[in-house]
């Protein structure tokens, strides 16, 4: 049911603390207002920005503190689950309205219909309003929710929220399992918010782009900046470089503190020898000299005790300036052994069709190391064709052939076991590597010392992420064929800059099925193959066509067929192929 616009939309928290059950606090003490406009909040991943939406939507209660909402709240979470078996309308909430206002067109003048309808006598016209404007203007009011794909289960969710008019909109990574085409229906969206206040979590750089301003949350606390993403990496950049150069000088003082204590220490060192030396010479009374000594000590325990007040005052700021910068290390690894000829075969498809969707006869070769962007629509046949081309699935006809050494890392990381540490887990995917040089090389992954002996099942999403794409690209033989499913889906920008740089050493054929195009382009793809009506190859800027206008799209390509003989299909998401 749609709800009047509150003038003072908004949420509050006040003095929030929250507590998982097993003690570990997220929030302690945590106040902030956000009002009308949009709010991209941002941090690292385990920084709280899911549990914030949550407390704020009332689906967690904190341990103190309390949260006030202004108006009407809507909260869309990351993970979307729908009764199948509802129709369309039942599942946008419009379903008795309609009824009702169907029965009065056939002539049922009962009071109850009137009473159902109230002043939304529009509701029908608004409601195909709403899915046109996201896409969704072929799918029937009748329709079951099964009959959709996961895409368009996201914005029918979206949709209904929207219908109700709410003051207050929270989205949770909205655009993860989207296909490109479904996320610029959610951009514009976004784009034309003007209803109240909208606060949206998110890791997607273009979508970011479209609020006011961004929230950091970080050590339990938020900072803002003005603007949309690349204002705030501006400011970031800026306060990165006042940190280190404030990390410099307090590195500086430590150096002039500790060198001044060290000049100190012998300088006493020396008038001791020196008042010694006199005393023996005047033969001075045993009482004067006791006096003289006690005196000299008393003095040099002063200087000493203020050189090193002031030693330790220059390490804390030394520390406090350290803290200051950002943990964005880089993952610095050498990977020659998957380096692949540049004629060799890397893999081949030969009248292949696939088990889900239309995909018929499709022929395709790769040679050498080339970089391969995956993109279309979901259910466009990416995580089958990725499963099928490593023998998880067997083709309806045809043949995918891999010719060269493969590891495939999947949406679900599933290549862990969480019983194991993460250098047993790199052992075992290499056995015949040792011990000494899985350790120096999981250093470079970022997990050094102690931390390559952590269980993964206690590791963050974040390190989690980093662990499989270790024990992935570290396996034995080295891959020269590496397929990756939707790898940035619930990274935080850190870890996509760490992925990033990883990939910039592996010098093998690389095979990206992703909606990310920003990272796609990062990662230097040499070749675009579009799944659509057919196999295709494409281009970026074709693409980015594409998503401004899908259906004018169709079928647009700046090359020939990629072999030939490729057709479309449509698959079931990776949830449903397993």
């Amino acid at each position: 049911m749609a709800h009047p616009i509150t003038p003072s939309a908004s949420v509050t928290c006040s003095a929030l603390t929250f507590r998982w059950p097993d003690g570990t606090t997220v929030f302690d003490g945590l106040s902030l207002t956000v009002g009308r406009g949009r709010t991209g909040l941002v941090g690292s991943n385990g920084s709280g920005k899911s549990t914030l939406l949550r407390l704020l939507a009332g689906e967690l209660r904190p341990a103190q503190g309390s949260v006030t909402v202004g108006g009407h709240l809507a909260y869309l979470p990351q993970n979307i689950t729908l009764d199948t078996g509802l129709r369309v309308d039942q599942a946008l909430g419009v379903a008795e309205r309609r009824a009702a206002l169907h029965a009065i067109e056939a002539g049922d003048a009962g009071e109850r219909h009137f009473e159902t309808i109230g002043d939304d006598w529009d509701v029908e016209e608004r409601t195909l309003a709403m899915l046109g404007s996201l896409g969704l203007g072929h799918v029937e009011l009748d329709r079951p929710v099964g009959r959709l794909s996961g895409g368009e289960t996201v914005l029918l969710r979206l949709a209904a929220l929207l219908l109700e008019r709410p003051d207050v909109l929270l989205l949770d990574e909205p655009t993860n399992n989207l296909d490109l085409f479904a996320r610029r229906r959610l951009y514009e969206a976004v784009d034309t918010w003007r209803s109240g206040t909208l606060i949206v979590v998110s890791h997607d750089r273009d979508l970011l782009e479209r609020v006011d301003r961004i929230a950091e949350l970080r050590s339990g606390e938020v900072d803002w900046y003005g603007g949309g993403f690349s204002a705030y990496e501006e400011a970031i950049a800026v306060q990165r470089e006042a940190a280190e150069r404030t990390l410099r000088a307090a590195e500086a003082d430590v150096r002039r503190q500790r060198r001044e204590l060290e000049e100190a220490q012998v300088k006493l060192a020396r008038r001791q020898r020196h008042n010694k030396k006199m005393d023996d010479q005047r033969r001075a009374s045993r009482i004067v000299a006791g006096e003289r000594k006690r005196s000299s000590q008393e003095s040099a325990g002063r200087l000493r005790g203020l050189q090193e007040d002031r030693l330790r005052d220059a390490h804390e700021r030394r520390e406090e300036a350290a803290d200051a910068i950002r943990d964005d290390a880089e993952i610095r690894v050498s990977l020659p052994h998957t380096a692949v000829p540049a004629g060799r075969t890397v893999f081949s498809l030969e009248g292949l069709s696939l088990p889900f969707g239309r995909l018929r006869d499709a022929d395709l070769r790769v040679h050498g190391p080339e970089r391969i962007a995956l993109v279309g629509r979901n259910g466009a046949g990416k995580t089958t064709l990725l499963r099928t081309l490593t023998g998880e699935l067997a083709p309806l006809s045809g043949a995918a052939r891999v010719h060269v050494p493969l590891r495939f890392l999947p949406q679900r990381l599933d290549v862990l076991d969480d019983g194991l540490s993460v250098a047993a887990n790199v052992a075992r995917m290499a056995p015949e590597v040792t011990e000494n040089h899985i350790r120096s090389q999981l250093a470079r992954f970022l997990f050094k010392g102690a931390r390559a002996e952590q269980p993964v099942g206690t590791l963050s999403g974040g390190e989690r992420f980093r662990a499989a794409l270790a024990a992935t690209m570290l396996a034995s033989p080295p891959p020269q064929l590496l397929m990756l499913d939707e790898p940035t889906n619930n990274l935080d920008m850190a870890s996509v800059r760490q992925l990033t740089g990883a990939l910039a050493a592996y010098e093998g054929a690389l095979l990206v099925a992703s909606h990310d195009l920003a990272f796609l382009e990062s990662v230097g793809v040499t070749r675009w193959l579009l799944l659509g009506e057919d196999l295709r190859e494409t281009s970026a800027d074709d693409v980015r066509d594409l998503l401004a206008d899908p259906e004018s799209g169709r079928g647009r390509t700046t090359g020939a067929r990629a072999g030939g003989e490729a057709a479309a299909e449509a698959e079931p998401t990776e949830e449903a192929t397993g």
